[in-house]
């Protein structure tokens, strides 16, 4: 399968003349249908390497999290006055079932719960999961144009595919991807696929000079590799206009990341971009592409500024324990045994979850003040 994707990535580099921004490689590689490393079956969500999985999600680390992001998701639906509550990239279903649950418990079922997710291998775990409640629970292929409801995605914006920026010598070039010299020559396909194999790397990088830049400028004349978030800004604005339209609604990500100031910091000069594969991090995705998922993280400023330019407001924006301990955890995890309060303890502690992951929260206006910002808000920061 491997193969084939990278079969698949050489020839569009070749009919685009040779280079393709890396921007197109990252869609490619993880959304091709039927190759791309979220479009095929393996596991990817785990708590562990032996079940062949490749990262773990607080949802799957602990139902508290679910069970805690559930307070809020139900806070939002009465102070939007709607029923729905849709999620962005589900995963495993995990979160679904948790919140699904949770909010029965709170007394505010939802009246319908909509996953849209680009895998299909995806969705038919989601389905297998989530087949006890029946039809309230349902997919879609993308975002409607008019939404009513509350949003959430956990680890959502960190997979959407980022334009790479390297500084040289003073000089900014956006970096993209070429076939390697050893798969130059033209062959036949199978050929080609004996060729992909015999080497390490079917794909090299290649800068070339371009217009974009950095939101803020790096100081320094070091050299420096940093990305930019086009795609998930147009993801949010889109989000916000389609709340907008549907005349109420609020929205919770929840991912890994930096306000401005931080993500472009003059000593972050390699950039956020990192793979995962069986609970190991690199930093090379020209690498076994498609057997391995590729991110960055989050520019949540520019996340904040999308949904504020298309008329949402920002609720807040903090560390995901601090959220996590103003939604309620700290009682959930009291009435837990000991090996579930040392697994609710990863996503609070400052050097696990609780602080790597952060939470931002969007809203149509009028919403008022939400429970998950209570305290710690860091709006000011953004």
């Amino acid at each position: 399968m491997s193969l084939s994707l990278t079969a698949l990535i050489a020839r569009e580099i070749q009919a685009a003349g040779g280079w393709l921004p890396f921007d197109r490689f990252m869609q490619r590689a993880l959304y091709a249908p039927g190759l791309g490393y979220y479009a095929h079956g393996s596991a990817k969500f785990g708590r562990w390497p032996g079940s062949g999985s490749d990262f773990v999600t607080a949802p799957e680390l602990s139902p508290l999290f679910g069970r805690a992001l559930a307070a809020q998701v139900a806070q939002s639906l009465a102070a939007t006055g709607t029923g729905e509550v849709w999620e962005f990239g589900a995963g495993s279903g995990a979160l679904a079932e948790q919140l699904i649950d949770a909010l029965d418990a709170l007394g505010r079922p939802p009246t319908r719960y909509t996953i849209v997710d680009v895998s299909g291998a995806l969705r038919a775990r989601q389905q297998a999961r989530l087949a006890r409640f029946g039809a309230r629970v349902c997919w879609a292929d993308r975002l409607p144009q008019a939404l009513r409801g509350v949003v959430v995605g956990n680890e959502v914006l960190d997979a959407m595919p980022v334009k790479l920026l390297a500084r040289r010598g003073g000089e900014w070039f956006e970096r993209g991807v070429v076939v390697s010299e050893s798969f130059r020559a033209p062959a036949p396909a199978s050929q080609a696929l004996a060729a992909i194999n015999s080497v390490v790397n079917a794909f090299a990088w290649q800068d070339r000079p371009a217009p974009l830049r950095p939101p803020v400028e790096i100081a320094g004349a070091h050299d420096y590799v940093t990305e930019l978030h086009p795609q998930a800004r147009a993801f949010v604005a889109t989000l916000a206009e389609a709340l907008r339209a549907g005349g109420a609604g609020a929205a919770f990500f929840i991912d890994y990341g930096f306000p401005e100031a931080e993500y472009w910091h003059p000593e972050r000069s390699a950039g956020t971009l990192a793979c995962h594969r069986a609970h190991r991090m690199d930093d090379d995705p020209l690498a076994d592409v498609g057997a391995k998922d590729i991110t960055a993280h989050v520019d949540f400023t520019g996340v904040a500024l999308a949904a504020q330019d298309a008329g949402l407001d920002v609720l807040g924006y903090t560390g995901q324990g601090r959220f996590l301990i103003n939604c309620g955890i700290a009682p959930m995890m009291e009435a837990a045994d000991l090996p579930a309060r040392a697994a609710a303890f990863k996503l609070l502690a400052e050097h696990e979850m609780g602080e790597l992951f952060k939470v931002i929260g969007l809203a149509t206006p009028g919403h008022g003040p939400a429970l998950g910002f209570a305290a710690g808000d860091r709006t000011h920061r953004l």
